[in-house]
C-alpha cells in the first residue's frame, strides 16, 4: 500500500509516495534519488546506510520512512555546502581514512554528530561514536586521527 509522506530531508520539506514496507533507506535511495546513504547489510550490523535523525546517528535500513514525518534527516548530500567539504570530510581525506569510500558516508556522519555534541572527544570516545560504522580497509587508525585533528582545530590547535 502506498501513502504520501511529507518529510524533512538535508533541511528540505519533501513530499513522496512511498510504499507502507518501505525503510527510511529506501526512501531516501529509490524514492528521492539520494545515493550517498549506502546499503550494506540491510539489518543494521555495518553502519553503511548511517544518516542522522534529528542530529542522532541511525540506521537507515532499520528505520521505517513512516516514521520520518516530523523528524529532521539529513545524509551525506548535505555535509558539504556549496562545494566545500564539511571539516570531518576534508579531514578524513587529508588523513587517508576514506580508501574505498563505501563505509565513509556513515562514518562522517556518526562523526559530525559525535562532535556536534561533545566537539573535545577522547580518542575512546571517538571510537565509541563509530563503532557501528564497519571499515574493511583503514584499520581505523586514520580515521580516528582525522576526527581528533577536527576536534583539536575547533580548540585553536
Amino acid at each position: 500500500m502506498k501513502t504520501l509522506l511529507m518529510c524533512t530531508v538535508n533541511g528540505e520539506e519533501r513530499t513522496v509516495l512511498a510504499d507502507t514496507r518501505d525503510t527510511l533507506l529506501e526512501l531516501l535511495r529509490d524514492r528521492l534519488g539520494l545515493t550517498g546513504t549506502k546499503e550494506g547489510c540491510s539489518n543494521g550490523n555495518c553502519g553503511t546506510c548511517t544518516v542522522l535523525v534529528d542530529g542522532e546517528p541511525v540506521c537507515a535500513c532499520l528505520v521505517l520512512a513512516q516514521e520520518a514525518p516530523g523528524r529532521d534527516v539529513m545524509t551525506i548530500e548535505a555535509l558539504s555546502a556549496g562545494g566545500t567539504l564539511h571539516p570531518v570530510q576534508q579531514a578524513l581525506v587529508e588523513f587517508g581514512g576514506t580508501q574505498c569510500g563505501f563505509c565513509t558516508p556513515g562514518i562522517a556522519l556518526s562523526a559530525k554528530a559525535l562532535l556536534d555534541r561533545n566537539p573535545h572527544p577522547s580518542e575512546p570516545e571517538i571510537r565509541h561514536a563509530i563503532a557501528g560504522n564497519l571499515c574493511r580497509c583503514t584499520g581505523y587508525g586514520k580515521i580516528v586521527d582525522a576526527i581528533a585533528a577536527v576536534a583539536a582545530r575547533t580548540q585553536g590547535r
